[in-house]
């Protein structure tokens, strides 16, 4: 393929890597071809410097194992699991909550997530360049951009709090841009800055019902909006949580919890935003995120990290039908007829992880549905009873139980209908990459993580360590978060 030269500035090797893949082949240099820059001067060569994007969500680095380690195996949902003597490299230490700042976990997360962030500087760098192509469709493709670039930025304040913001592609020699790009920003600058891009991309996208069959997985007004409501759900803008709900249209839960989370549930009517592994194209899957949480052992598949805790099933009430469509439970038979033999090491697994189509492949066919319609009616729910207005939380609440084949909340005080949500939603998106988040936003780790005989120290486990290799890098411009000081 033809490279496309854009400028970059590399800080380091393990900071920003380009933008490489099947579509583009990036190279870092200080001009942009002008032969180059015809050769991807109409629709289609817009659309693949966004579609580059998307792509860095497939990827080992950004998905699978290190981002499962700290959203899922840190929280009390779910142990290390695996044979005792595989630490997963670090899930052990994650899981015991005794993780540092040279953590590989914490700085593959940090840095994939800035890897992501340059090829989004890099397509809203590019796409006024393209005039060739249609004027609308790069407004659009600009919105796509600012989205996934939030969506990253939110990854990263939730994880490490104050980060660098790096807002445009640097210019090679810069001083300003290399300070820009090795000073952290604040908290409070970072989610004002998702906010700005979350707004910008509200102006430009349209709702999903306006894309085409091909088009299901890129971002829609409907994605921004609710991505806004879950950065405002974090800083407590209780009433800026339930206007942009309110603006989350043309959605609806579906019937059957469980069908969400298998290939005929992709892009469902509860659908909001989700990773779309090309499930006919298995080159084209998340690389690893089936296999790290399969079965293991004999009779089994995969690596066997990331098991349900005893707590989480603990958590379900009776006949709650999600229970059995997010655990697999060994000595059981799964819905494509799969027998779990009870020779396989862990007592429980990740069913929402599960690929039927492709267990022994790398690249499986198994979406990660990071925003649906039911966490919409959640935070809503959650916003109302903060703002004192329970008896308009509550029937959100029961909406949800209902789909699960429970009966109403028997919660009626703010005080319990709160719990009665903070419940609901760990039982609802249990393994969806938020109950960690959830538990520290809500200041419930503590007590949470004392269940499991686990410390969790006030003042320093609620974000991770910035990677060590930063910090080195960065010098005196940047320092580390309380607590994880050597």
């Amino acid at each position: 393929m033809k490279k496309i030269y854009i400028a970059t500035f590399v800080v380091s090797a393990f900071f920003f890597t380009g933008c490489a893949d099947e579509f583009l082949d990036v190279n870092q240099t200080e001009s942009v071809s002008t032969d180059d820059i015809e050769l991807y001067n109409n629709d289609a060569g817009a659309s693949q410097f966004v579609t580059s994007i998307y792509n860095k969500f497939l990827n080992w680095d950004m998905t699978s194992f290190g981002w499962i380690g700290l959203s899922s195996i840190a929280s009390d949902d779910a142990d290390k699991g695996s044979s005792p003597g595989d630490t997963g490299t670090d899930k052990d230490v994650l899981d015991a909550l005794t993780y540092n700042e040279s953590n590989p976990s914490v700085e593959s997360t940090f840095n994939a997530n800035y890897d992501g962030i340059n090829r989004c500087n890099q397509a809203l760098n590019i796409l006024p360049k393209l005039d060739k192509a249609d004027a609308n469709l790069r407004a659009r493709l600009a919105g796509e951009a600012k989205f996934l670039r939030a969506f990253m930025y939110f990854t990263l304040v939730k994880c490490y709090g104050g980060v660098p913001i790096v807002d445009h592609l640097p210019v090679p020699g810069s001083d300003a841009d290399r300070i820009m790009q090795l000073t952290r920003k604040t908290a409070a600058e970072v989610y004002a800055f998702i906010e700005n891009d979350l707004n910008d991309a509200i102006a430009a996208l349209p709702e999903k019902s306006a894309y085409g069959p091909n088009e299901k997985s890129r971002a829609s007004k409907g994605a921004a909006y609710a991505l806004l409501a879950k950065v405002n759900l974090y800083q407590k803008k209780w009433q800026k949580v339930v206007d942009n709900c309110d603006k989350v249209t043309g959605y609806s839960i579906v019937n059957d919890y469980a069908t969400m989370f298998r290939p005929a549930g992709k892009f469902d009517s509860e659908s909001i935003f989700e990773i779309y592994a090309h499930g006919t194209i298995p080159a084209k899957g998340i690389q690893g995120y089936s296999n790290t949480q399969g079965a293991r052992g004999t009779g089994g598949w995969g690596w066997g990290f990331n098991t349900p805790s005893l707590s989480l099933v603990n958590a379900y009430e009776p006949n709650d039908v999600r229970k059995e469509a997010t655990i697999i439970f060994k000595g059981t038979t799964l819905y494509d007829g799969r027998v779990i033999p009870t020779t396989v090491e862990n007592d429980r697994y990740n069913y929402k992880a599960y690929s039927s189509a492709y267990t022994s492949a790398w690249e499986t066919d198994v979406d990660i549905k990071y925003l649906r319609y039911a966490e919409v009616l959640l935070m809503k729910a959650e916003a109302l009873n903060e703002l004192e207005q329970t008896e308009d939380a509550i029937p959100l609440l029961n909406e949800i139980r209902k789909r699960a084949n429970l009966g109403d909340t028997p919660a009626v005080s703010q005080a319990d209908v709160r719990i009665a949500i903070w419940k609901e939603r760990r039982v609802e998106m249990a393994f969806e990459h938020d109950r960690f988040f959830d538990l520290v936003r809500t200041g419930q780790a503590k007590a949470a993580f004392t269940v499991h005989g686990k410390t969790f120290i006030e003042g320093k486990h609620e974000l991770f360590p910035i990677p060590a290799a930063f910090l080195k890098q960065a010098g005196k411009l940047s320092s580390q978060n309380p607590g994880y000081q050597p």
